[in-house]
């Protein structure tokens, strides 16, 4: 007689699935708590959930991108390879940002690569769910233009600070996009407030389009000013309002008009 197989040790394979924390920050983002609870619902349940370490490649320059997706947790970092070999930083992407309906939907190759920046879970919806989420609720079409809109002006904006602003601004209006997007919410009055992104001065400087070495002069101003600090374990902000003030002036005077 045969021995009755073993049971396995080994517990059966589970689907991943998102903490609390990181379905909250994808539930709670401006755009996508505007749509409707059921399209919501449907998203996350056509969604599958993938973690990855820092340095991951989750998207390649020039292959195509099958999944829309969002950062559940971590960031992603968008880098760009010109004909030239130069390597550019386009952006920085905090959890609850959805990113590649564009490449999905237009079916070209990627523009960008997109790396795991620290320990980053994401949320994927499969090209053919997206399709049939668009068919299955007709408003969703006008929400993803939303979203493409909202892209589009941020990226003419960012346009707009690299011909009219020096590099000075430009660093301290980086810094305070970056610590809103990604420090802590809720700070005391008077309170330092980290970064909360960790970055080295040549990604900082890749992000800017500046060489390390000028990025390094404007830290050290900014720090001598008394309005943030380097640390190793990343920039602090002191001043808001003084950061936030200095942004203002060199908009001014990019638009000829007196400050105040």
């Amino acid at each position: 007689m045969h021995a009755s197989p073993r049971p396995s040790a080994d517990p059966p394979l589970q689907r991943p699935l998102l903490s609390a924390q990181e379905r909250e920050a994808i539930d709670q983002s401006p755009w996508f708590s505007s749509l409707p609870p059921s399209l919501r619902h449907d998203i996350f349940r056509l969604g599958h959930v993938t973690r990855y370490a820092h340095g991951d490649l989750i998207a390649k320059q020039g292959q195509p991108i099958r999944n829309w997706f969002a950062c559940a947790s971590g960031a992603l970092r968008f880098r760009r390879t010109t004909t030239a070999g130069r390597r550019v930083t386009l952006a920085y992407v905090e959890p609850g940002i959805w990113v590649g309906e564009a490449e999905v939907l237009y079916g070209r190759p990627c523009t960008y690569d997109a790396h795991a920046h620290g320990n980053t879970t994401l949320l994927s919806v499969p090209e053919a769910a997206l399709r049939a989420l668009l068919q299955q609720h007709p408003s969703f079409g006008q929400s993803l233009l939303t979203l493409q809109a909202h892209s589009m002006r941020s990226l003419y904006l960012m346009m707009e600070d690299v011909a009219t602003m020096p590099l000075r601004a430009r660093l301290t209006k980086q810094l305070l996009h970056l610590q809103e997007r990604f420090g802590p919410h809720h700070v005391a009055p008077g309170e330092s407030r980290p970064l909360g992104l960790s970055l080295a001065q040549d990604e900082l400087a890749g992000l800017l389009g500046g060489s390390r070495q000028r990025v390094n002069v404007e830290l050290k101003w900014l720090e001598r000013q008394g309005l943030i600090s380097v640390r190793p374990r990343g920039i602090e902000l002191h001043d808001v309002q003084g950061l936030q003030a200095l942004v203002a002036q060199a908009a001014a005077a990019a638009q000829g008009k007196p400050d105040g």
